[in-house]
C-alpha cells in the first residue's frame, strides 16, 4: 500500500466545519483556511493536499442520492483530472455510515483509497474530536491505505461497507459490529457496475417489519413506484408468514419488477431463510437475502445496482454476491 502523495480533501459540510448561527450550528465555508492554520501545529507526517468544497455545504441529515452522485463526480475529477492518488471526504456524522456504504459500491474498481471522516463536535470546540479525526485520517493515508472506501473515526480505520453509527454522542460512535459474513465473492468486476458507470436516482426504501404491519400498508408503499424495497426482517429473516394477503402483495410486486431484499433487524444478525418456515415463505415470494449486510450496506448496494439501470434478475444476482467485503470476510 503506497503512501498517498497528493490528497484531495473534499468538504461536504457536517459538524466538523460548522459554526454558530442564529438558528444553531450550521455548515460554513472557509474551512480550508482553518485547516491550513491548524496543520502548522501538527506533528504528523501529512501528504500534500488540495481542497475542494462540494457546494452547497449541507448538514448530513439532508444527505440525498444526488449528493452521493455529486461526491462520485468530484472524486473522479480529483483522481482522473487532477492526479490525486487518495481522497479524504469530510462529512457529517448523521448519515456518514450510509455515505461510506454507498460510495463503497459507487466507486468499485477505483484504484485509490477513499477515506471518510467527521466529528461529533465542531473544530475549535473545547475537547473536540475534529482535528484528531481529520489529521488521523491524513496520517493513515500518508502511511498507506488500500484502495477502496474506508471510514476513519476515533483512531480506527474501518471498512466503509461494514460500519454503522451506534451512538449519538460518544467519540467512538462508529464501529464494525461482528456479523456472519460468508457470501460468495464476485469473480471479476464487470464494467457495468464499476466507478465509471453513470447512475440515476432510484425510488428506494427500507421498511422494518413490526407486529401489526398490514398488507394495505405494504400495498400503498409498493404502489408509490418503489423500484427496490429492503425489508428489515426478524431474526434470521422471518416475517408474518401466516398473512396470505401480505405475501401476495410482495409476490405481485416482485412479479412486476420490484427488487425485494431482506436484512436482519438484529445488530449482530444475518439472514438465512431456510432456518424457519416463516423465512422460507418470504423467500418463496421473491425476497433475496442480504446475508450479514448492514442496512447501510444493503441500501447502498441496491442504489448502485438499480441506479445503473440493470434488469431485475441482474440486480438480484449481483446483490447476492460479495462485491467489496460487505458480506464475505
Amino acid at each position: 500500500m503506497p503512501a498517498v502523495q497528493k490528497l484531495l480533501v473534499l468538504y461536504t459540510g457536517g459538524t466538523i466545519g460548522m459554526q454558530a448561527s442564529a438558528n444553531g450550528l450550521a455548515p460554513a465555508s472557509g474551512f480550508e483556511a482553518r485547516l491550513r492554520a491548524q496543520q502548522t501545529e501538527q506533528r504528523e507526517q501529512l501528504p500534500t493536499w488540495v481542497f475542494r468544497e462540494l457546494l452547497p455545504l449541507i448538514d448530513s441529515a439532508n444527505m440525498s442520492q444526488a449528493n452521493w452522485l455529486a461526491m462520485v463526480a468530484a472524486i473522479r475529477q480529483g483522481v482522473e483530472q487532477d492526479g490525486c492518488d487518495g481522497v479524504l471526504v469530510l462529512h457529517g456524522t448523521d448519515t456518514l455510515a450510509y455515505s461510506a456504504a454507498a460510495l463503497s459500491f459507487l466507486l468499485l474498481g477505483l484504484p485509490v483509497p477513499v477515506v471518510l471522516t467527521g466529528s461529533m463536535l465542531p473544530a475549535g470546540a473545547e475537547q473536540s474530536d475534529a482535528w484528531p479525526n481529520l489529521f488521523g485520517a491524513m496520517q493513515a493515508l500518508h502511511d498507506g491505505v488500500a484502495a477502496g472506501v474506508h471510514l476513519y473515526f476515533n483512531g480506527a480505520l474501518m471498512h466503509g461497507a461494514r460500519v454503522s453509527k451506534l451512538s449519538s454522542e460518544a467519540f467512538d460512535a462508529f464501529q464494525v459490529v461482528p456479523r456472519l459474513r460468508q457470501g460468495e465473492r464476485l469473480a471479476e468486476l464487470p464494467a457495468h457496475i464499476d466507478f465509471r458507470q453513470p447512475r440515476q436516482a432510484v425510488n428506494l426504501l427500507s421498511l422494518p417489519l413490526v407486529p401489526g404491519l398490514r398488507a394495505s400498508h405494504l400495498r400503498a408503499l409498493l404502489d408509490s413506484g418503489v423500484q427496490g424495497l429492503l425489508l428489515e426482517c426478524y431474526g434470521s429473516g422471518t416475517g408474518p408468514s401466516d398473512n396470505a394477503e401480505l405475501l401476495d402483495v410482495l409476490r405481485e410486486a416482485h412479479g412486476r419488477g420490484v427488487v425485494l431484499a431482506a436484512i436482519s433487524q438484529c445488530a449482530r444478525g444475518h439472514v438465512e431463510f431456510g432456518v424457519y418456515a416463516a423465512g422460507s415463505q418470504l423467500a418463496s415470494v421473491g425476497l433475496i437475502s442480504a446475508g450479514g449486510m448492514t442496512r447501510e450496506a444493503a441500501l447502498g448496494k441496491l442504489f448502485a445496482l438499480l441506479g445503473a439501470g440493470l434488469a431485475q434478475d441482474e440486480v438480484e444476482r449481483l446483490f447476492s454476491l460479495d462485491l467489496c467485503g460487505e458480506c464475505a470476510e
